[in-house]
């Protein structure tokens, strides 16, 4: 990656763009800045944190899925054979969602390991490749579906052409809801009732407002960027990645860049023990940063 940011003074390590709503001292602490907790991995994923705090995460080349300990700081693995899990997330039952594209599928594991493929295709077709996932709490999920061609799949032949957002009911139904160039990230909140998801090959990030149980108003630019993976703060801040984290207020204004020093960022989510450490899913590593707003539930 060029241009990369060799700094630091936590003053000097965000780039402070065009700060209108929120203040840079109510944010991040002055004395914190990214910690590398592990670099042992081939390409990390998907984090989403449990009810304790604890943040899971994929690393996809290698098929397996580890969490972040926040009470020790440490890397433990959790899972092998994954189905080739990328995005995550947890469930309001405390299952962990995973979209195991291996064979297009969407599972769910529970925390004693055993796991249920619930989604292994559309309308009689293969997934292209679920990519990530946000559940409600009603019991549905919305994921993407974009094709990525990994070189380890066998005899794939593509059975959707296109490449889309889609809803799961809680009885299980799936909905098509819309078609993008290359949808990836995707977040959403209750609280403030909005569903974000990115088009990354388009550079765009979409909102909708959630209307309902699978039902969404029709989609508006949040702002000019892609993003791989995404979360929100309880502000309404969204946290966008690719180089870095970028950081956009309600209104889509940039705020900060948080620079950090890997090929590409991927994902991001809150976790630890007040819902307040970023944690970073960034290439072969995986960092933490202490801060002082707390990520929505």
């Amino acid at each position: 990656m060029k241009n990369i940011c060799r700094i630091s003074m936590v003053g000097l390590v965000f780039a402070l763009l065009n700060c209108q709503s929120v203040n840079y001292n109510k944010m991040f602490y002055e004395d914190a800045q990214p910690e590398k907790i592990s670099d042992q991995f081939t390409f990390t994923e998907g984090p989403s944190s449990d009810k304790q705090g604890n943040v899971y995460f994929t690393d996809q080349p290698n098929d397996k899925i580890y969490y972040w300990d926040w009470k020790t700081n440490k890397v433990i693995e959790f899972l092998g054979k994954t189905g080739r899990a990328n995005g995550t997330h947890f469930d309001k039952d405390g299952n962990l969602i995973t979209c195991s594209d291996d064979q297009g599928e969407i599972w769910r594991i529970s925390k004693d390991k055993k796991v249920e493929v619930i989604l292994k295709g559309f309308e009689g077709k293969r997934f292209n490749g679920p990519n990530d996932v946000w559940n409600d709490s009603s019991g549905g999920m919305y994921f993407t579906d974009p094709l990525y061609k990994r070189d380890y799949w066998v005899d794939f032949k593509q059975e959707i052409a296109h490449k889309s957002l889609y809803y799961r009911t809680k009885e299980g139904k799936t909905v098509k809801l819309e078609t993008f160039v290359q949808p990836n990230g995707i977040v959403g909140s209750e609280i403030f009732k909005k569903l974000y998801i990115s088009d990354i090959d388009a550079g765009k990030t979409y909102v909708y407002d959630i209307l309902g149980e699978g039902k969404l108003s029709e989609r508006r630019l949040f702002c000019e960027m892609g993003s791989d993976g995404m979360t929100l703060d309880k502000h309404g801040n969204l946290y966008l990645t690719g180089k870095g984290v970028h950081i956009f207020n309600l209104k889509g204004k940039k705020l900060y860049h948080i620079p950090i020093e890997e090929e590409w960022t991927s994902n991001v989510t809150f976790g630890g023990e007040n819902n307040n450490v970023l944690f970073i899913t960034a290439s072969k590593s995986v960092y933490t940063l202490r801060t002082k707003v707390r990520g929505v539930k």
